[in-house]
């Protein structure tokens, strides 16, 4: 209990005093996590949206592929990612191996697959005479799909939270393709568990509270989004 007490008072004491390395990791934390969601909303909602509405020859094999890809393992990701960016590997004339691009793109890989099975799953949930009333009106392709999406747009910051908090929590494909690099790429995740090897637990505990305080900000704004949209308390 006392190591529990003594990280909760490293916590606090880093957050008063605004110590500036805990400061500069919880920003890159920020918006690596951040930039890799958005690209996951780029790539997944497009891709759930044609999985939803486009019939197509092995689209439940596809489908499968994609829930699957929820539970994708992180390390796995970054094992194939390391691959692929690595020096000797198809993109390693890019020499983003070991950047905060490198974690970003793992990122995306993850939170991806999120999105599109959600985004997939709340669209073949709208009611069938929603989209026979669309249609009935007249409404371009574009304009059937765009008032769809919109249908579901709660739906839809429900996928932007599980992707985000799939992301900012992962450690596995960070490590493996970020090298945990002091004033480049290391995030809350990585640098806890730096600090876990060094035997420094007050100081992970710490950079613990602080991540979860990351994670329950973020989606505590979502989700207060979510539920003025609908008309919530």
């Amino acid at each position: 209990m006392e190591m529990i007490w003594q990280g909760i008072l490293a916590a606090l004491h880093l957050l008063l005093t605004g110590d500036p390395e805990v400061i500069d990791i919880t920003l890159l934390t920020l918006k690596i996590s951040g930039t890799g969601t958005f690209i996951s909303l780029l790539i997944g909602i497009p891709f759930g949206t044609l999985l939803a509405l486009k019939p197509f020859p092995g689209r439940r094999l596809v489908l499968s592929v994609v829930n699957t890809g929820m539970g994708l393992p992180p390390v796995v990701v970054g094992l194939w990612v390391s691959i692929f960016l690595w020096r000797s590997g198809p993109f390693g004339f890019l020499n983003i191996m070991y950047t905060p691009t490198a974690i970003i793109i793992a990122q995306a890989i993850i939170a991806s697959p999120i999105v599109a099975a959600l985004t997939c799953a709340a669209l073949q949930q709208t009611n069938p005479k929603l989209r026979l009333q669309i249609q009935a009106l007249g409404a371009t392709r574009l304009q059937y799909i765009w008032l769809l999406l919109k249908e579901v747009r709660y739906s839809l910051l429900a996928a932007i939270i599980a992707g985000f908090g799939a992301v900012v929590s992962e450690i596995g494909a960070s490590m493996a393709v970020g090298g945990n690099i002091e004033g480049q790429t290391r995030v809350l995740t990585t640098a806890t568990v730096l600090e876990v090897s060094k035997g420094n637990f007050d100081i992970a505990i710490a950079l613990s509270i602080i991540l979860c305080l990351l994670a329950y900000g973020a989606t505590l704004g979502l989700t207060l989004l979510q539920q003025k949209q609908q008309g919530g308390p």
